[in-house]
C-alpha cells in the first residue's frame, strides 16, 4: 500500500493553514505543523497560528507544545514528527505537513542527521556576538555545550566553532556525532506542494497581516509574555514581530517604527523562504493570485495525489 504524505509548503502569508485544513477536512486526517514558533505557548498572533476554531476543527500536532524557555531542536522535531506521521498511517489517514521553516520540513522529507543544514537566523545570531565579544566569547559558548569538539579547536578558527555551535543549536548533539554516517529507514512517498504568490501581491498580504497583528493585541502579547517571567533573550523570541515589539516597549523605537519594521523584517524573511525552498525541484508549485483561489487550491492537490475527495 502507498504510504503517501502531503507536505504544504510556502512563504509566510501564503495560505498554508487554509489549504492544509481544506484538505484534512477533506481526507479525514490530521496536520503536522512544520513551524518552528507555533510550537510555543503563548507565541500566538506574532505566529499567526491557527484559530482555536480552526483547531477545534481539525487536530493540529507541534502546536502550543512547549513554554518559550524550553529547548527544542530540529532533530527532536524529526524524531517526533515521524512517529505521529506512522501513527496516523496506521489509521489508514494520510498525514499533511504544512509549514514555513524549510529546516523542519527537510527533517521530516530527508532527515536532518546525514547533513546538518544551516540555521541563517542563528548564524546572524553568533556573527552579531563575535563582532560585539569577540572570539573568545563564542569559543566559550561552546565549551559549555560541546567540550569535547571544543579541545579539538583553537578560539581563532571562529568558523569552525560557529559551525559546531549551529550543529548543536539544530540538533542538540555535539559535530562529532555526526562524523558517523547515520541513514534513515522510512518508506513514505512524500508529495510537496508549494504556494506560489506574485511577489506584489504576497508583500500585500504581509502589510495587511501586520497591521491585524497589531490590531488583535500583539502588543499586548508580548507584554503579558515577559511579564510571565520570560526574558527578551529567549530563542522563541528572537523571532519577527516580537524582537520589534520588545524594542518598542524598551523605548528604544516608537511604536510606528517598531511597525514598520516587522514589515521589512517579513518581507525579508519570505523572500529567504521562497530562496529554501526553490532548491528543491521536488516541490511542484501551485500559482496563487488571489485570498479567493486558496479556497480550490486544495481540489489541485488532490488531483495530483491522485486521491479521492470524500
Amino acid at each position: 500500500m502507498e504510504r503517501k504524505v502531503i507536505v504544504i509548503v510556502g512563504p509566510t502569508c501564503s495560505g498554508k493553514t487554509k489549504v492544509a485544513i481544506n484538505l484534512a477536512l477533506n481526507l479525514n486526517t490530521e496536520i503536522i505543523s512544520a513551524d518552528s514558533r507555533q510550537i510555543y505557548k503563548y507565541l500566538s498572533i506574532g505566529t499567526a497560528k491557527p484559530s482555536q476554531k480552526e483547531l477545534m476543527i481539525v487536530k493540529h500536532h507541534f502546536i502550543d507544545l512547549l513554554n518559550p524557555d524550553e529547548d527544542y531542536n530540529v532533530s527532536r522535531y524529526e524524531e517526533d514528527a515521524l512517529k505521529v506521521i506512522e501513527n496516523l498511517l496506521s489509521q489508514n489517514k494520510i498525514p499533511i505537513v504544512a509549514g514555513g521553516s524549510g529546516l523542519y520540513v527537510k527533517a521530516i522529507v530527508d532527515g536532518i542527521f546525514n547533513d546538518v543544514d544551516v540555521d541563517e537566523e542563528f548564524r546572524r545570531e553568533l556573527k552579531e556576538k563575535r563582532e560585539k565579544y569577540g572570539n573568545e566569547f563564542l569559543y566559550n559558548m561552546l565549551k559549555d555545550v560541546d567540550p569535547i569538539s571544543a579541545s579539538k579547536m583553537l578560539p581563532q578558527n571562529w568558523k569552525r566553532v560557529m559551525r559546531a555551535l549551529e550543529v548543536y543549536h539544530l540538533t542538540g548533539k555535539p559535530i562529532w556525532h555526526f562524523h558517523k554516517e547515520y541513514k534513515r529507514n522510512v518508506d513514505y512517498d512524500f508529495l510537496q506542494f508549494g504556494l506560489l504568490w506574485n511577489r506584489e501581491t504576497l508583500y500585500k498580504n504581509i502589510e495587511s497581516r501586520v497591521d491585524e497583528m497589531i490590531n488583535a493585541g500583539l502588543v499586548e502579547e508580548v507584554k503579558n509574555i515577559l511579564s510571565s517571567g520570560f526574558t527578551k533573550n529567549l530563542n522563541a523570541l528572537n523571532t519577527v514581530g516580537y524582537k520589534e515589539i520588545i524594542s518598542y516597549l524598551e523605548n528604544e523605537i516608537t511604536l510606528d517604527e517598531a511597525i514598520s519594521l516587522i514589515k521589512r523584517n517579513t518581507r525579508r524573511f519570505a523572500k529567504r523562504q521562497m530562496t529554501w525552498f526553490r532548491k528543491d525541484k521536488r516541490i511542484k508549485w501551485i500559482n496563487v493570485n488571489s485570498s479567493e483561489e486558496l479556497d480550490n487550491i486544495h481540489n489541485l492537490i488532490l488531483e495530483e495525489a491522485s486521491l479521492k475527495i470524500s
